[in-house]
C-alpha cells in the first residue's frame, strides 16, 4: 500500500473510482440504445477540444467537455434531420476530430507527442488538482443524470415509440444522453485515455447482463465491475510501470470472460430445474430471450 504515499496516486485513484462509476452509469442506456460506439466517436470528437485547449492555453479537459458536447449535439442533430445516415455522420465525426486534434496540438506552442499519447491513453502521473477537481465536477453531474431521470432514461431507451405516446420528451432525453455521453468521455480520458474509454462504457455492462437481466441488478453489478477494474488497473499499472488505460481494458474484458463462464453452466441448471419442475404432458414455456422486446418488461 505504499503507493498511497504519492500525492499522484491519491489523485490518479480517486479519478479511477470516479470514472469506475460513471462510464458503466452512462454505457448501460447506450447498449440498451444499440449505441454502444457512441463513446468512441465521442473520444475522437475529444481530442479536437484537448488541441484546442493546448493551443489556447485553456484546461483540456474542460475545453474536451465543451467540444464533446457540441459534437454529441451535432451527432443527435444529423441524426434527427440530416440525409446523411447515422453511420457516416458518425465516422465523419470519428475522422474529423481526431485530425483536428493532432493538427491543434502540434500547432500548440506547449503541444507535444507525449502531451497527446496521455490524453489517448491515460497516464497516472498527469493528473493534477485542477483535472480531479474537474472530474469530480463532471461525474456529478452524470451520477445525478444517470440515476435521477433513470426511469425516463430507460423508457426511452427500451422503446423510443412507446415512450413518446407515454408522453414523455423523447428527443429532449436523447439529448441529455448525448450529453451525459460526452461529459464520460472526458471524466474518464485522464485515466482510460479517449481511445479506450468506450471498452469501459460498453464491457461492464456486458459483463453484468451475463448474470441478470433486471436492470437495477445490471446497474449495480456494472458499476461495481467498473470501480473493480479501475482500481485493480491504476494499481497494476503503478506497479509494472504499464498504461493504466490498456491495463484496464485488460481486466475489463477478462471479467467478460469470467463472468460469461460463470453463467453458462448457471443457464443449464436453470433451464433443467425449469424443465423438471414443468408438468409431464405441457409443453414448457419457451424463455423469452433478452431483446427489446423482453427487455422492455423489466423492472428499473
Amino acid at each position: 500500500m505504499d503507493f498511497l504515499n504519492y500525492e499522484f496516486m491519491q489523485r490518479a485513484l480517486l479519478a479511477a473510482v470516479l470514472v469506475g462509476i460513471t462510464a458503466p452509469a452512462v454505457g448501460i442506456y447506450l447498449v440498451q440504445r444499440r449505441q454502444a460506439l457512441m463513446g468512441d466517436g465521442i473520444g475522437h470528437v475529444a481530442m479536437t477540444g484537448v488541441g484546442l485547449g493546448f493551443l489556447l492555453s485553456w484546461s483540456p479537459v474542460w475545453m474536451a467537455t465543451l467540444v464533446s458536447v457540441l459534437g454529441a449535439v451535432l451527432m443527435e442533430l444529423i441524426r434527427w434531420y440530416g440525409r446523411t445516415r447515422g453511420d457516416i455522420a458518425l465516422a465523419m465525426l470519428f475522422y474529423g476530430g481526431m485530425a483536428g486534434g493532432v493538427m491543434l496540438i502540434n500547432l500548440a506552442p506547449n503541444g507535444s507527442n507525449a502531451n497527446l499519447t496521455s490524453y489517448l491513453f491515460g497516464s497516472l502521473s498527469t493528473v493534477s488538482e485542477s483535472d480531479v477537481t474537474a472530474i469530480i465536477l463532471l461525474a456529478a453531474f452524470v451520477v445525478l443524470v444517470t440515476l435521477g431521470l433513470r426511469r425516463q432514461l430507460f423508457a426511452v431507451s427500451q422503446d423510443e415509440e412507446f415512450a413518446r405516446v407515454t408522453g414523455l420528451p423523447v428527443r429532449a432525453l436523447n439529448l441529455l444522453t448525448a450529453i451525459t455521453a460526452a461529459v464520460t468521455v472526458t471524466v474518464a480520458m485522464r485515466v482510460v485515455g479517449l481511445l479506450l474509454v468506450s471498452a469501459l462504457m460498453v464491457v461492464p455492462v456486458a459483463a453484468a447482463q451475463q448474470l441478470t437481466r433486471s436492470f437495477a441488478a445490471t446497474f449495480a453489478i456494472a458499476v461495481a465491475i467498473g470501480i473493480t477494474v479501475t482500481i485493480g488497473g491504476t494499481v497494476t499499472s503503478y506497479y509494472q510501470d504499464v498504461p493504466p488505460g490498456a491495463t484496464i481494458v485488460l481486466l475489463t474484458i477478462g471479467a467478460f470472460i469470467a463472468l460469461t463462464a460463470l453463467a453458462t453452466p448457471l443457464a443449464r441448471r436453470r433451464a433443467r430445474a425449469l424443465a423438471a419442475a414443468q408438468p409431464s404432458g405441457d409443453p414448457a414455456e419457451c424463455a423469452i430471450p433478452a431483446s427489446r422486446e423482453s427487455d422492455g418488461k423489466v423492472s428499473v
